[in-house]
């Protein structure tokens, strides 16, 4: 299937972009929090196994990662760390839950977030893949502002673009070829000031004195 690339820039104009099989987004020119990158990874769960020699911890039930401002939840995570402290996760969704990721841009009050049967995050490359009824969102505060569905989705938080990908992966029954479905809020143009009120012009006197008190 021929891949559609689709470029759209923060600018106010509003789009409703539908039917479009492998897109490319940029969500601007804000990053995500560079700082997470160096934050430890915290985790609970129901159960933990831990390998040594392969250092690997496999979390099952009800797990919940944070690592900065990011929040990772599955029925079960799987984390490896290599040599050089870098750190790879696979989360796995459960019966009816899908497998979660959250993470602060570092533009205001904004967040991405998304969800998918499967999500591989990779802190080297600082890339997070959502792979099976992906969905990516980008909320500013509590209101949602950008949302993309597809059957794959790769977010790269260090220079905060994503691709998404549709095919039969992603069909269902309101969309059967299974295409990328994206929809994208415009941002506000500032308000321009108000035209500054003309001082009144001067109105001749028909008599000398008039006015006078």
């Amino acid at each position: 299937m021929t891949s559609l690339p689709l470029i759209l820039r923060r600018r106010p104009c509003r789009s409703l972009v539908a039917a479009l099989v492998g897109a490319v987004l940029t969500l601007g020119v804000a990053h995500a929090e560079r700082a997470d990158r160096n934050q430890p990874m915290n985790a609970e769960a129901d159960s933990l196994r831990y390998d040594d020699a392969r250092q690997t911890s496999v979390f099952t039930g009800n797990v919940v990662i944070t690592k900065g401002t990011i929040i990772i939840r599955g029925a079960q995570v799987e984390v490896r760390q290599d040599p050089q402290g870098n750190q790879f996760g696979l989360v796995t969704a459960g019966p009816g839950l899908p497998a979660f990721f959250r993470q602060k841009r570092d533009v205001g009050d904004e967040f991405i977030e998304g969800q998918a049967q499967r999500i591989e995050y990779d802190s080297r490359t600082e890339t997070v893949r959502f792979l099976g009824g992906a969905v990516l969102r980008r909320f500013v505060g509590t209101r949602l502002n950008d949302e993309t569905v597809g059957g794959t989705i790769v977010y790269n938080s260090s220079n905060d673009t994503f691709s998404v990908e549709g095919g039969p992966a992603n069909r269902s029954a309101g969309n059967p070829q299974g295409r990328v479905r994206a929809m994208l809020t415009p941002v506000p143009k500032e308000a321009a000031p108000a035209p500054a009120t003309p001082p009144a012009p001067l109105r001749p006197s028909r008599q000398l004195g008039e006015g006078a008190q």
